[in-house]
């Protein structure tokens, strides 16, 4: 049975759905040039020299530029002052050529990160991370900005199962960034919604139960397969590497739940996800 399953298995290609979606917008920024002269700009605050920060802002530059957004990314020391860095968000605040603002996290210990995001401008908020665009998704209303990474986990999931109200759906991790934010994005799409974290019982018990799980606790392997039900699709957001191996793994073991799963995205996260 085991082996049927496997050959049933639906290997998501986020790498490919995320090049078809860049393709759509690429087209939708040429109309907005052409028709109303908007040309799409965004500002990236990048703050100290932290590895993966660099990464991650040199990425989203590469592909903003790569649809037709002009990209800057401003590199700030990482003793600068908080009331520093407030005064250059309110500049890109008030300059009309700018549409999109974004402080790379984390930012230096000295600095109140709740107070730097919510001086963003709430509709150049491309983060979703400002309180008002937070609310407004609790809320379940539409006029906001939505964090990218469960943005893209709910439009993988949809490209498997376009309806899914009345699924069962567990998120693992509670983080603001992820797992509480996946929570709502689930609950607006109708679905049972459980939320698992640290301190959870009967983790195992709950996921088995489960149509959709999306794992985003942020450790290697920690989702097994007799956790999974039979035909589940799951979404493993995490990203993470272990001692003495070069390779990335996710927070799912693939290579033992895709024997279970419907549809799973590939080992090491989501891969190039929208």
């Amino acid at each position: 049975m085991a082996g049927i399953i496997d050959k049933m298995v639906k290997i998501i290609d986020g790498k490919g759905i995320a090049d078809s979606l860049c393709y759509s917008l690429s087209e939708n920024v040429k109309y907005l040039k052409k028709r109303y002269s908007v040309f799409p700009c965004l500002k990236v605050i990048l703050v100290g020299k932290n590895p993966a920060s660099k990464v991650y802002v040199r990425n989203k530059q590469k592909k903003a530029e790569s649809i037709g957004i002009s990209s800057e990314t401003i590199s700030l020391p990482s003793d600068i002052s908080e009331d520093e860095i407030v005064q250059i968000i309110h500049k890109l605040n008030s300059d009309s050529s700018v549409n999109g603002i974004l402080v790379q996290l984390p930012l230096p210990n000295h600095m109140n990160t709740n107070r730097i995001i919510n001086v963003i401008n709430v509709i150049k908020d491309v983060d979703g991370f400002h309180d008002e665009n937070v609310g407004k998704l609790v809320k379940g209303e539409k006029n906001c900005l939505i964090p990218c990474t469960p943005q893209g986990a709910l439009y993988l999931i949809k490209t498997i199962e376009q309806s899914i109200a009345g699924k069962d759906a567990v998120v693992i991790g509670r983080s603001n960034i992820v797992g509480k934010p996946m929570f709502h994005l689930l609950l607006q799409e109708n679905c049972t919604v459980t939320i698992l974290h640290s301190r959870s019982k009967d983790l195992a018990y709950y996921c088995s139960n489960a149509d959709i799980v999306v794992a985003a606790v942020g450790k290697a392997h920690f989702v097994q397969s007799g956790w999974i039900k039979n035909g589940a699709i799951v979404i493993d957001v995490g990203i993470n590497s272990r001692e003495g191996d070069t390779r990335l793994v996710g927070d799912v073991d693939f290579e033992a739940v895709k024997t279970k799963a419907s549809a799973i995205t590939p080992e090491g996260g989501t891969k190039g996800s929208p």
